[in-house]
């Protein structure tokens, strides 16, 4: 292993903060030239390491690390960055949608093999019909820019036959554009995608979207150029992608325009339960000052649309806080959930639960640990925390890894195979890990798979006590599951699409053959 280090004198380089830690050292030395003094320590094949640090350390052609799960099938992506991963049944195949973040300072645009050109990160489209080969059909081009200033991060799939104002033979994909608007394509033929339309160009952020296919409501995470805040909502109606109609911007109150003091926290995500549930779960922050937001569906999209602080309030139930030390990046709702523990209770045999996954976004755990929470919301007015979970750090010496330890996202798939039994959550140089969630207040991890790396793999850069140092490490960053019980895991560090599935005592949770 070449392992490379600089002591760092004068200012810190900015090249350590998140989302810009990926940068090439040149050669075997590499120079950082900050405006401080740089000193070469060393750069040798030999160097010694802590033990545990140094077995931890991922190489090319070691194994995946496992327990209770395996690889399928795998595909590169083209070695792009990759965030949002949503899997489409389409007739008799089966579709993946991939959303990108933006390029690399090393390659900003990278070469599609299918065109021979140099293309921004997009959205990438694999045919999973057969998960042990997976067959890339395309990929659409996204915003100019590198890392989570360009792409497309975001995406989101419903039928025309579903959507009340649809063409019937459509297949409707939308998708966050870098950081300026959205798009919707029909991807019907999902090999030769046709783009229906533009919305909310000009915006200053997009992020974590959610679409309703039984109703065409969607929610998007814009930037409004007059809201006083990177990430708010704005509500459309889409039951028609090719007319969208606005139904307002909603946000806290203090991000409205005119609004003075001091801005409330970024939105990070929304997710709805639709009319039947008359609920949306918006869930704000990153990795702190985070909080879970209860709001009235039938409130927010019938109730005054002026963005005035009382109007903002309307809709809201119930607010809940986290610590200071985390935030909200996916809520997931799982209402109604039996409790064994509470079954011979008079009350509260079922419980409403909310899943809240944390995102990690330092390297090295230059942060505070961000996990998994899980929320009692069955009292709406009074939600409180119930339990937690993360991967214990020692069982992989993940602090030392390289790259982001910590959670980020949890799969948003509904479908009766895993929902309120078990959950996956990408936690980055973890892997993805399998959880038993079906009593909420103790959930328990019964399997993980943390996938090699390979020559593709971007390294995570960090100055640690003076030295500047890059790693290589897995970084799992989204996860998905389809209705047959495949798991799909991204890599925000070019490793590509893993498709996995449980064996053992976790595949028997689930109950699939």
């Amino acid at each position: 292993m070449v392992a490379c280090q600089e002591r760092v004198f004068g200012r810190r380089d900015h090249r350590a903060s998140v989302g810009r830690s990926q940068h090439r050292l040149a050669g075997n030395y590499g120079v950082v030239r900050m405006g401080g003094r740089v000193t070469t320590i060393c750069c040798t094949f030999f160097l010694v390491l802590l033990a545990h640090g140094a077995s931890a350390q991922q190489k090319i052609g070691d194994p995946p690390e496992a327990s209770n799960m395996r690889l399928v099938g795998w595909d590169d992506l083209q070695a792009r960055s990759a965030y949002q991963p949503t899997i489409h049944h389409q007739g008799n195949r089966w579709i993946a949608y991939i959303g990108h973040h933006g390029g690399t300072d090393d390659i900003p645009d990278p070469v599609n093999p299918m065109t021979g050109k140099a293309e921004p990160n997009g959205t990438s489209i694999v045919d999973v019909t057969d998960p042990a080969h997976p067959k890339y059909l395309r990929h659409i081009p996204g915003q100019e820019g590198r890392y989570e200033a360009g792409g497309a991060q975001m995406v989101r799939v419903c039928d025309g036959k579903t959507l009340p104002k649809a063409d019937r033979n459509a297949v409707y994909m939308l998708r966050a554009v870098g950081t300026e608007g959205h798009e919707i394509w029909n991807v019907a033929d999902p090999a030769n995608p046709v783009l229906v339309t533009h919305i909310g160009e000009g915006l200053k952020d997009t992020h974590k979207n959610f679409w309703e296919c039984d109703t065409g409501i969607a929610y998007l995470v814009s930037g409004a150029p007059d809201w006083r805040t990177r990430r708010m909502t704005q509500v459309y109606d889409l039951s028609d992608p090719a007319h969208p109609v606005k139904i307002r911007d909603f946000g806290l109150p203090g991000q409205e325009p005119g609004a003075t003091g001091a801005v409330p926290t970024e939105l990070h995500g929304p997710i709805s339960t639709g009319p039947k549930g008359n609920r949306v779960y918006f869930g704000y922050g990153t990795d702190k000052g985070g909080f879970l937001q209860i709001v009235d569906r039938d409130k927010l999209l019938n109730g005054p649309k002026a963005p005035t602080p009382d109007n903002l309030k309307f809709p809201e139930i119930a607010r809940m806080p986290m610590s200071a030390f985390n935030g909200a990046h996916t809520v997931f709702p799982m209402p109604g959930m039996p409790i064994a523990e509470f079954a011979r209770d008079k009350d509260g045999k079922t419980r409403d639960i909310v899943m809240i996954v944390d995102e990690a976004i330092l390297n090295e755990c230059g942060e505070a640990r961000q996990m998994v929470w899980f929320a009692d919301v069955t009292t709406e007015a009074r939600p409180m925390m119930i339990s937690s979970y993360t991967v214990p750090e020692a069982s992989g010496a993940f602090c030392e890894r390289g790259g982001r330890f910590g959670s980020h996202s949890s799969n948003e798939s509904m479908a009766p195979v895993y929902y309120k039994k078990l959950a996956f959550i990408a936690f980055f140089n973890a892997g993805v890990r399998a959880l038993d969630i079906r009593d909420p207040y103790h959930p328990k991890e019964v399997g993980y798979f943390i996938p090699s790396i390979t020559s593709a793999t971007d390294k995570r850069c960090n100055t640690v006590d003076g030295f500047y140092r890059c790693k290589v490490a897995i970084q799992t960053n989204n996860v998905e599951t389809d209705d047959r019980g495949y798991i799909y895991a991204v890599d925000r560090a070019n490793t590509g699409l893993h498709i996995l599935e449980l064996t053992g005592a976790a595949r028997a949770i689930a109950g699939t053959p």
